[in-house]
């Protein structure tokens, strides 16, 4: 049975615990869908699975929640506990699923926190809808954890842009309805000149170069975009004002990462807990060796750990302190690390089965590695911390 105690935690009103038990009982009636896997390991193997996912997500009402009530969406402004609660049970069950949901947040939270009316009103419903498919373009081949380097240019040109420059490791690249992608204006030096765009997928110029092969199939690409023409309205946010739409927008995702990684490292608990319970070594259940209750009990402690600072990040956010840079570091930076260990220990648990292509523990031992690198990798987590550490007594 999942765990459900956290949800009497203070930071949840009695929304957030229907809304939880709503898509619990969601994601059993959708079972067969959620435990559908790409049948080969093909760059565009999970493209198909995505675009079903997301329409499935949307037909349902569960994207309403990437987008404010204004254009469509369920809580005014973008709730991070509800988006916390949404990624940690979606990715006990699939971690298919909470990507194709995180990726329409994600994809326009900038435009959601800083786009005029116009792009609001044109973009935000469909996307809730779970009609258009909407993907985050920010790294590129030498800048990913370093936002200042972008090397991707927007250069003004009567009343439009033409932007030349390379991403890369763009989720849903290749299926993507639109881009919203960041480069250099030149405003001032370093991040102070950067800006955002909302590139159309088939706009002129934008190109998808390749398509990316991972541990664990998801729809990544790299495009480049050569003379690619977009008008100055789709800039998201004033220009030079790239850097801090990126930021603001990892603010509130970050710590959904977290959750994520929270609800795969309770998947691999729990069959970790089965197994143990299952299995019989020298005569007695595997969960009678100290051994072996020693891991399941780091394993549920650094959980629980990791849940407090998602969900404390996340409280932090909703009652409206203006920035959360350091408490969504913190959440990403132990609660990927937490699951890391805890779904290593799983599959140690599992022995040989463990390591069994479409066992649980092996699929969530690809799943998991992910995570403690995009929005951030744990080093720059820890550099984060830090500075915002030194910066509060300096």
């Amino acid at each position: 049975m999942a765990e459900r105690s956290f949800l009497d935690w203070p930071f949840f009103d009695e929304r957030h615990r229907r809304l939880a038990e709503e898509l619990e009982t969601w994601c059993t009636t959708h079972r067969d869908l959620l435990v559908a896997r790409p049948a080969h390991s093909e760059a565009t193997a999970a493209d198909e699975l995505c675009r079903k996912l997301v329409a499935r997500l949307g037909a349902d009402g569960w994207l309403r929640h990437c987008v404010p009530a204004a254009h469509g969406g369920v809580a005014e402004t973008l709730d991070v506990r509800s988006l916390c609660l949404l990624r940690e049970i979606l990715a006990r069950h699939s971690a298919l699923a909470d990507f194709a949901f995180a990726m329409q947040g994600l994809g326009t939270g900038a435009i959601s926190l800083y786009g005029g009316e116009e792009l609001r009103r044109r973009l935000l419903p469909p996307v809730a809808r779970g009609e258009k498919i909407a993907a985050f373009a920010l790294s590129e081949p030498e800048a990913g954890s370093d936002v200042a380097a972008l090397a991707t240019t927007a250069v003004r040109e009567g009343g439009d842009y033409l932007l030349e420059g390379e991403k890369t490791w763009i989720s849903n690249g290749g299926i993507a309805d639109h881009y919203l992608v960041f480069a250099r204006t030149g405003e001032a030096p370093g991040h102070r000149g950067l800006s955002a765009f909302l590139v159309e997928a088939g706009t002129p110029g934008l190109e998808i170069v390749e398509r990316i092969a991972t541990l664990a199939p998801h729809p990544l690409a790299r495009l480049r975009f050569r003379g690619c023409r977009v008008p100055a309205a789709e800039m998201v946010g004033a220009p030079g004002q790239g850097f801090e739409v990126a930021m603001a927008t990892l603010d509130i995702f970050r710590p959904t990462v977290g959750a994520a990684a929270v609800g795969m490292a309770r998947a691999a608990l729990g069959e970790a807990l089965r197994r143990a319970r299952e299995r019989r070594l020298f005569g007695a259940p595997l969960g009678d060796l100290q051994l072996i209750q020693a891991k399941l009990a780091d394993m549920a402690t650094e959980i629980e750990a990791a849940a407090l600072l998602v969900y404390r990040a996340a409280w932090e956010k909703d009652r409206g302190t203006p920035r959360i840079t350091r408490e969504a570091s913190m959440a990403k930076l132990f609660a990927t690390e937490a699951a890391q260990r805890a779904i290593d220990q799983a599959v140690q648990i599992w022995g040989g089965l463990g390591v069994t292509s479409g066992v649980r523990v092996e699929e969530l031992y690809r799943e998991i590695r992910a995570l403690r690198i995009y929005e951030g990798a744990s080093e720059i987590q820890r550099l984060i911390i830090a500075r915002q550490l030194l910066r509060a007594v300096g």
